[in-house]
């Protein structure tokens, strides 16, 4: 897996939000900044805002190439 750039930022939040990430976190022995990214990436799912990602798509199209024949016999 590639390197984790991260951006640092700063914002407001409800304490007992960020209390509850903080618990997660050490509950699941992460730290805090990928437990807010999880919160961030499922609030973009559940908005329909995310993209596809690029490995899985390429790899969706080769499968699409090599196996053409098989999908179009396994719809009819």
């Amino acid at each position: 897996m590639g390197t984790l750039h991260l951006s640092k930022f700063s914002s407001q939040a409800n304490p007992e939000i960020l209390n509850t990430l903080r618990q997660i976190a050490e509950v699941e022995g992460k730290k805090f900044h990928a437990v807010l990214d999880e919160a961030f990436r499922d609030f973009l799912n559940k908005k329909g805002a995310t993209t596809p990602n690029r490995q899985v798509m390429t790899s969706f199209a080769q499968s699409l190439h090599e196996f053409e024949d098989l999908y179009k016999e396994l719809a009819k």
